[in-house]
């Protein structure tokens, strides 16, 4: 565990008023100058929760009490092991020790181009993941090299897959129905430049998303879009950052995804008047973001969200609008909450 860097581990416990309050309760019982050893139980595992990680698990060295405390599902059920290069010796060991039933969420960082020898992550240590973690919801990983990890070999038990700056082949989420994620409703894919079109379909077909984020993904088109919504009727919340897209594809998001709630595209400089009046069939939709999309009038914003009878949030940041027509979208839009940042 030497290779572990100190860094900031993200809090574990949720510490609600009613916790605060027999925390307190009990350390005021304690004793004057009575030390650590007189804090009850509840108060170390928050101190330990906001431990960094190597410095948690070297206070399991501490005595048995701190030892035992130390094994506590609590402190194990969001895990974020991204900010520290790890080998795949150091995670076999986390999961032996302490990546055990109570797992919620991982976050990993792998190693990209790496050779065989210093694999991170490999298919029987997923495998093993989820067997030991029947309850991971939430997996992150980082800078993987999934070109060596078949997509078939994630924890079947996923709700949440997250994917950043990862290499994947083409073939990856492609596969019988008995090869695809049955629970996975939730797809952030963020810098993976080989995420493409063909790679859009496949999951998009195998899993009822509800949730579908793709940023900077650029072999995404108008194509993938319009071949990916039919099968994305039940998405609830889209994001699409740095795409490739046109008035085509939001054409097909207005035709195919009426349960939207959330929509976000930025970076679309190619979208007009033409492709924003098409969302007006969304007609759940509450979030709107149109970030950096210059080919927009006052007008056909305004049109836009006064056909859209659940909009609350309007969000135009980037947009080179004159303070007159920021006003007038503002005044035509009262049940609304509105910003922009030029």
């Amino acid at each position: 565990m030497r290779k572990l860097r100190a860094a900031a581990a993200r809090p574990l416990i949720g510490g609600g008023r009613r916790k605060r309050r027999v925390a307190a309760a009990e350390m005021a019982e304690a004793p004057p100058g009575a030390g650590l050893a007189a804090l009850p139980d509840s108060v170390l595992l928050e101190v330990l929760a906001l431990l960094p990680l190597r410095d948690r698990l070297r206070a399991g060295r501490v005595c048995r009490r701190w030892w035992r405390l130390g094994q506590d599902r609590a402190l194990w059920r969001h895990v974020d092991l991204s900010p520290h290069r790890l080998s795949s010796r150091t995670l076999w060991h986390l999961l032996r020790r302490h990546l055990r039933g109570s797992l919620r969420t991982l976050k990993v960082k792998g190693a990209l181009c790496s050779a065989r020898k210093h694999e991170v992550l490999s298919p029987a240590l997923l495998a093993a993941l989820g067997k030991h973690c029947p309850h991971l919801g939430r997996l992150c990983l980082a800078e993987a090299d999934l070109r060596l990890l078949p997509y078939r070999s994630m924890p079947a038990s996923l709700k949440t897959l997250e994917l950043s700056h990862c290499e994947i082949p083409s073939a990856w989420f492609q596969g019988t129905a008995a090869d695809a994620l049955p629970q996975l409703q939730h797809l952030i894919v963020c810098n993976v430049p080989a995420f493409c079109d063909q790679h859009l379909l496949n999951v998009s077909s195998q899993a009822p998303l509800k949730t579908l984020t793709l940023s900077g993904t650029y072999r995404v088109t108008d194509a993938g879009i319009q071949r990916a919504a039919v099968y994305l009727g039940g998405l609830e919340r889209l994001v699409l950052r740095h795409c490739v897209i046109t008035d085509s594809a939001v054409h097909f998001i207005g035709h195919h995804l009426k349960s939207l709630r959330l929509l976000e595209i930025s970076n679309a400089y190619s979208l007009t008047n033409a492709g924003l009046a098409c969302l007006a069939t969304l007609k759940r939709l509450e979030t709107l973001c149109l970030d950096l999309c210059d080919k927009f009038s006052p007008d056909a914003v305004v049109a836009l969200c006064q056909a859209l009878p659940q909009l609350r949030n309007l969000n135009l940041d980037g947009a080179h609008f004159e303070d007159e027509a920021i006003c007038k979208i503002q005044a035509s839009l009262p049940n609304c909450s509105f910003s922009h940042t030029p």
